[in-house]
């Protein structure tokens, strides 16, 4: 079914507000993929806060034009599927990877992050990027061990006069 022209432009006006708030772009071939599969897909992304849509090339040029992800427009050639990482950047990269498992006909075509473009085979890297909780976990790691370090050292000293008087106790009982 066509678009009207009113409808063309509420699909770009909701794209390029996706698009400027979304931390990765993932593009996507899905020739192939039968409805059930591509509904499957949206329900997957609903639920990891991925926003994914199908549309013409020409309007997703007129939506990402002046956002991070300007530098795509020559790459967009063929039917694609765009996957827009809402909340966590490395979500669209994880959907795509693992939906791809078990789908070969869904097949990367690039990814973008950062205002930079990146063959498909950056997919990978993408989607090994911690997610919030874990990133905040390590983050947590690194500042909890300077203080537990400083905790060791100073209880040291401590810890080496009891045992010492523990020694000296014991040779006193043994004499």
């Amino acid at each position: 079914m066509a678009l009207n022209l009113a409808q063309k432009k509420e699909v770009v006006t909701e794209l390029a507000g996706v698009a400027a708030t979304a931390h990765s772009l993932v593009a996507a071939e899905y020739a192939g993929l039968t409805v059930a599969q591509l509904t499957e897909l949206r329900k997957k992304g609903r639920e990891s806060g991925v926003y994914i849509k199908v549309a013409k090339n020409t309007l997703v040029r007129r939506a990402v034009e002046g956002t991070s992800y300007s530098g795509t427009v020559d790459q967009l050639v063929g039917p694609l599927l765009f996957a827009f990482s809402e909340q966590d950047p490395g979500a669209a990269g994880r959907l795509v990877k693992d939906f791809a498992k078990d789908n070969e006909k869904l097949q990367a075509k690039l990814v973008a992050i950062g205002g930079k473009v990146y063959p498909a085979s950056h997919v990978d890297v993408l989607a090994s990027l911690p997610t919030r909780e874990q990133a905040l976990s390590q983050l947590l790691g690194c500042l909890v061990q300077p203080a537990t370090m400083l905790v060791r050292v100073l209880a040291e000293p401590a810890s080496q006069l009891a045992r010492a008087l523990g020694q000296v106790g014991e040779q006193k009982k043994a004499a």
